[in-house]
């Protein structure tokens, strides 16, 4: 099973979650209240209704984790679930969505999930500039190499 599979199977036992067909048309979600929080689509990408102002608030802890993608004007976040760690970064996202979707009155238009959108981080020369660093910080991050060791 894997990790995407492992943290629906965790999520969809939350009692303020609901699951049901995407309204992408791709995979599952989860809802509240009406309003879809969480897309499981193909393989490890899953999408996480976050809203923009929640975003905004997690924006440099958001850029920091490789595990995340940023989208431009979108209240979704992507969200790469591939081992245990990402697990928990989805289950803390979810969390901290359900608050900022339930915040919002009167609900929000609902906006698509970030399926098949182009994936914009950071301008290109900055993105360049520190993808070393962010891939040593993933494979540290995710036990694949110790801190200290010089990869």
């Amino acid at each position: 099973m894997s990790a995407a599979e492992r943290a629906r199977e965790q999520l969809v036992d939350w009692p303020d979650l609901t699951s049901g067909q995407s309204s992408c048309g791709v995979g599952t979600s989860l809802s509240s209240g009406g309003r879809e929080i969480v897309h499981f689509h193909t393989g490890p990408q899953t999408d996480v209704q976050l809203t923009p102002a929640a975003i905004a608030r997690l924006d440099e802890r958001l850029r920091e984790s490789t595990a995340v993608r940023l989208h431009p004007d979108s209240g979704w976040v992507t969200v790469l679930v591939e081992c245990d760690a990402d697990i928990d970064l989805l289950a803390t996202l979810v969390s901290v969505a359900l608050q900022a979707n339930a915040a919002q009155h009167p609900a929000p238009v609902p906006t698509p999930c970030n399926f098949q959108r182009t994936t914009i981080l950071r301008p290109e020369t900055e993105q360049r500039a520190s993808e070393p660093r962010r891939a040593l910080l993933g494979l540290r991050r995710r036990g694949i190499i110790r801190p200290g060791h010089a990869a």
